[in-house]
């Protein structure tokens, strides 16, 4: 049996048991200790602190995620970092007005829905075997069948439906969780074993600001679950500003929701689903999604910014933003970063909070 450790939680003073097998923050997540985070794979680096005292298994962390010389400087990446002893960590702690988040907890759910949205997308429906309480944004770690694996999916449908999950995969050549079960293999009635919920990628209510909404492929699930969750409740008075890009139109998916959306609340929801390869005709934008949103905002301050999507569309977005007068502290940002980033490097500027 792998050894028991205590972890304290500085500057929160909390302490927290943590199996020697398992990461500082998965330990941290499921007692209810919110930690900043964001990939959970070691890639980005957003859950970096600072060990205080005690040592631990490094594991596969991304050397430009956690470079040689941070860990000299006692630096860890907390979803990667194992205990070898009691150890004490100083994370970024951050408290945000409105926001309560649920513990992480362990789930088993059942494939009700497999279906082709969009060119190499699927969208999953799973069925819990019991409520998941999140709040809208937040991912989900899968374990992919038949493997020690795990991936992590947005979440697209909103709170209020605590048992059925919906996730939108776009297949990654050679990817294990794609190509080796969600294109190949995967099928109604199959038993998936899951975690969750994880992230802080996740609407503020605090922020009465109309909010400008930039989702880049699948980086729309989340989106879809903020608008879904935001637009089904009648007391919400939130005016939402979606840009959606694709290459192509056979590359977008939810339009026809999203239309109807518009036309059910024009004063608070608008919708610009953006091509940068082709012209999609009547109701499409044509160029790239930065671009279109540049045509309509000379100014973004007075809004608050939601973006998500691939890193290099993540990056040009908060450069247009930021160029447009909208600080960092007012960008919610997700990037969906896959295995090869870990050694590619395909990371943002650590001067932005993610």
């Amino acid at each position: 049996m792998p050894s028991n450790h205590l972890v304290t939680v500085e500057p929160l003073g909390r302490q927290v048991t943590c199996r020697e097998d398992q990461s500082i923050l998965d330990a941290c997540l499921r007692s209810g200790v919110w930690l900043p985070h964001s990939c959970t794979h070691g890639t980005c680096g957003t859950c970096k602190a600072d060990l205080l005292d005690g040592d631990v298994d490094y594991g596969t962390s991304s050397g430009f995620a956690l470079m040689d010389f941070e860990r000299d400087e006692g630096k860890v990446l907390l979803c990667q970092a194992r205990p070898r002893g009691d150890v004490v960590i100083e994370g970024d702690v951050e408290v945000d007005e409105g926001l309560d988040f649920s513990p992480v907890r362990d789930h088993t759910a059942t494939v009700v829905e497999v279906e082709e949205i969009a060119r190499e997308t699927r969208r999953v429906r799973l069925e819990l075997d019991e409520d998941m309480t999140f709040s809208a944004g937040q991912y989900v770690s899968i374990t992919v069948p038949g493997t020690d694996t795990t991936r992590t999916y947005s979440m697209a449908n909103p709170p209020s439906e605590t048992r059925m999950i919906e996730l939108h995969i776009r297949r990654t050549p050679g990817g294990v969780a794609t190509d080796g079960w969600v294109f190949e293999g995967i099928h109604v009635g199959q038993r998936v074993e899951l975690s969750g919920p994880y992230g802080r990628f996740v609407f503020r209510p605090a922020r009465d600001e109309p909010a400008i909404m930039i989702a880049g492929g699948t980086g729309l699930a989340p989106m879809t679950s903020m608008i879904r969750h935001l637009l089904a409740d009648p007391e919400d008075t939130h005016e939402l500003h979606l840009y959606q890009g694709a290459r192509t139109r056979g590359d977008l998916y939810g339009v026809e929701e999203f239309q109807a959306l518009h036309a059910a609340h024009p004063d608070r929801f608008h919708y610009h689903p953006c091509l940068s390869e082709e012209d999609g005709g009547e109701g499409f934008r044509s160029g790239l999604v930065t671009d279109v949103l540049g045509e309509d905002f000379e100014r973004c301050a007075g809004h608050v910014g939601y973006v998500c999507g691939p890193p290099p569309m993540v990056d040009a977005a908060m450069r247009l933003l930021m160029g447009r007068r909208l600080f960092p502290r007012d960008i919610y940002r997700e990037d969906f970063f896959d295995e090869s980033d870990k050694a590619s490097g395909g990371l943002n500027s650590p001067l932005l909070k993610r």
